[in-house]
């Protein structure tokens, strides 16, 4: 109801503002017909004093005095032809602002009742949590998500595959313990499009592996699922995502998974937050990359941030980390004092610079704090450690990979 009361009294003030303009009169302004007819009546007084001093004669002042009197005549035709003008535009002008008006009311409440949510009950933020919440818990499973995906055509394949595959799965039906068999199906029937099969058989390589099983395994099984859905994430894919990240919290595709199903029920701002640190701690060329890029401006905007995106991260070594590898670091070791400071003082740099401003992963700062130990800069070596516990103080997996680095400084 308060929200329809301040609707309407804007709508009003809008409108009063509008019949305002229109019909409002400027009481000082003069018409210029008025301002003629008081030059034209002090024409005929200097004229009468003219005449009185004998300046100009009789005939010449009649003359004067009529040409006078033909234009004060003119002038105040003018003037109320202007008058009876003036009072039909106040008539127009009303006439206007009563359908200005009308237009303004009418055109608010029907482009709110076209373009917004007539009746729409408010939505505090812990009330839209609530529901967000709600919303997931109550989502639906794979089984159904599934049926609700159009079928995918089959992967053309070669009669020699086909007939592999056909021996392989009798061979999985008869000894459905055996692992390699399963990884094999696996792999081979989501190559096929066969993805129901392929994450079946995932879930069995689970299964089997029991505790040995590894955050890959989880993702994968998570990936198939969620391929299988249409791109949804389902409870069950939920679960094996949230396997793999207690396993590796730093998995950035299970994260990205997970980032995915927060926006998928209604929480755009938690998703906004997880594929920040997954864009900043990602190298360009990951596959996630892109579909971040895209829509992160957007989450931004719902979690009520002024967002400005960061510089693609380059994978600079093997493992696609930033900064002096092992084997950098192993080289310089060889080298004079002056020769392995200007080798790795170049990497380091530039690693500090982007971690000061983009942040990274553990495994970069690990990196950077190792790299100021073979420097010989202590000091440098313990402002950046200090720095990391900060950073990483809620993530103690995090922290763990950290003090690795400070310890190969000689700092721990």
């Amino acid at each position: 109801m308060i929200f329809w009361i301040v609707a309407a009294a804007l709508a009003l003030v809008t409108a009063g503002l509008f019949a305002l303009a229109l019909t409002r009169r400027d009481e000082e302004a003069e018409h210029p017909a008025a301002y003629d007819l008081r030059v034209y009546r002090d024409q005929l007084k200097e004229v009468d004093k003219d005449q009185a001093r004998g300046v100009i004669g009789e005939e010449d002042a009649a003359r004067m005095k009529t040409e006078i009197s033909r234009r004060i005549l003119a002038a105040d035709a003018q003037m109320q032809k202007a008058e009876s003008g003036q009072a039909e535009d106040s008539q127009q002008s009303r006439v206007i602002a009563v359908i200005l008006g009308a237009v303004v009311l009418t055109g608010s409440f029907g482009l709110y009742y076209k373009l917004g949510a007539p009746g729409y009950r408010d939505m505090p933020l812990q009330e839209r949590a609530a529901e967000a919440q709600a919303r997931r818990d109550n989502r639906d499973p794979q089984a159904v998500a599934e049926t609700k995906v159009p079928a995918r055509p089959a992967a053309e394949a070669g009669e020699e595959f086909l007939d592999l595959m056909a021996k392989l799965r009798k061979a999985v039906a008869d000894n459905p313990e055996d692992l390699r068999g399963q990884e094999l199906l696996a792999r081979n029937e989501a190559s096929l499009g066969n993805l129901r099969a392929a994450h079946e058989a995932q879930a069995k390589v689970i299964e089997i592996k029991g505790d040995d099983a590894t955050a890959g395994d989880y993702v994968l099984h998570a990936n198939l699922l969620i391929t299988a859905a249409g791109d949804y994430v389902s409870p069950e894919a939920e679960a094996s995502l949230k396997k793999a990240l207690e396993l590796d919290p730093f998995n950035n595709l299970a994260r990205y998974y997970t980032g995915l199903m927060m926006w998928q029920t209604g929480r755009p701002d938690a998703t906004f937050r997880i594929w920040d640190q997954v864009l900043r701690q990602s190298p360009n060329d990951a596959p996630w990359v892109p579909s971040i890029r895209a829509t992160i401006t957007e989450l931004a905007w719902y979690a009520g941030i002024d967002y400005k995106m960061p510089a693609p991260v380059p994978a600079h070594s093997a493992d696609g980390l930033s900064g002096p590898s092992a084997e950098d670091m192993e080289a310089a070791g060889e080298l004079s004092v002056e020769d392995r400071q200007a080798m790795i003082q170049g990497m380091v740099d530039q690693l500090s610079d982007r971690l000061a401003t983009e942040g990274g992963t553990p495994q970069e700062w690990a990196r950077l704090i190792g790299a100021y130990g073979v420097l010989g800069d202590r000091a440098r070596a313990e402002a950046i450690w200090n720095e990391a516990q900060s950073v990483f103080a809620n993530v103690p997996d995090a922290l763990e990979i950290v003090r690795m680095g400070a310890a190969q400084a000689g700092l721990e």
